[in-house]
């Protein structure tokens, strides 16, 4: 009786489960149903391969809504015509763009709208459209498909042009090239001591150099180095060039106040000195007719001129 009463309850809180969960099913079914979304055409000119319907709807990353039909367009059978459905909070502006992307792991295309500023206006249909288009590009995974051909092209030139550089005449050359450089090599092994020896005085000589350029340093530098002597030599010229500054101020003014004496003794002293030369030169005159006078006849010029002459009667 016990068991059987269990049986009842455990049967009827399934029921009652059961009942709840067909309830939130037909709610949700209900909801969807009733929810209105923005209908959008958006034409591709490439294939579209993954692209079915209920495939998500992205834009930058968010899911706005799902793909509602792909279809060949009825006007122009090189186009893809995919008409997806939007909800209607999200505003779709005109300088949005649309792209099929893949994903590499599941390989389950998808939409991807990017783009759109706030300042732009809202994409809304043109005369003739059936509902607004949005314009497509082509994806980076699309673009570098659309490229693969080119690009396999580009890598056949290539290879072509590196079988012609590897022929057997270039091939040749390489191994001789190579059977150069392992001689080169040995020959550079077998002279390694010498290397090293040159390594070795090449390390001296720098370090000689490093011990000279100390030294000169020291000279310049130290206390009793040259630049302290050009120093004190340039300090001691600086010293004498300001004596002799001050010598020619002193010679100036010496200068000045003799000036006046030289012009007097230019003027006066010179005549003076003219006329006493002039008087000299009478005066040694005079005494030369003196002395000869006396060389020829002393008596006359100590007594007189004694001579008479004839006196007639």
């Amino acid at each position: 009786m016990e068991t059987r009463a269990h049986y009842a309850a455990v049967g009827a809180f399934v029921l009652t489960m059961v009942a709840l969960a067909f309830v939130a099913v037909l709610w949700l079914a209900r909801a969807q149903l009733s929810t209105e979304y923005a209908l959008f055409d958006i034409y591709f000119s490439g294939p579209v391969s993954g692209l079915n319907n209920g495939a998500p709807v992205e834009y930058n990353g968010v899911r706005v809504g799902r793909v509602n039909d792909v279809r060949i367009d009825p006007t122009n059978v090189e186009r893809i015509r995919v008409t997806v459905q939007i909800d209607p909070n999200v505003a779709i502006k005109e300088d949005a763009a649309a792209s099929v992307e893949t994903n590499i792991l599941s390989g389950v295309s998808f939409i991807q709208i990017v783009g759109g500023t706030q300042d732009a206006a809202v994409l809304m249909p043109k005369p003739g459209q059936r509902y607004a288009v949005i314009r497509s590009h082509r994806s980076r995974l699309a673009s570098v498909t659309a490229r693969a051909p080119q690009l396999l092209e580009k890598l056949n030139d290539a290879a072509d042009r590196l079988n012609d550089l590897l022929d057997e005449k270039n091939r040749r050359a390489f191994g001789e090239t190579m059977e150069n450089v392992r001689v080169f090599s040995g020959r550079l092994a077998e002279q390694s001591k010498n290397v090293a020896d040159l390594v070795s005085n090449a390390d001296a000589a720098a370090q000689t150099l490093a011990k000279l350029l100390d030294n000169v340093d020291r000279s310049y530098t130290g206390t009793d180095g040259l630049g302290n002597k050009l120093a004190g030599a340039i300090t001691d010229f600086s010293h004498t060039a300001r004596g002799l500054s001050d010598t020619n101020r002193i010679l100036q003014q010496e200068l000045q106040e003799v000036r006046p004496g030289l012009r007097t003794f230019s003027e006066q002293t010179l005549s003076d000195i003219g006329t006493l030369v002039g008087q000299t030169r009478q005066l040694v005159s005079g005494l030369n007719r003196l002395t000869t006078q006396i060389e020829r006849d002393p008596s006359q010029v100590l007594f007189g001129d004694r001579r008479e002459g004839y006196r007639p009667k």
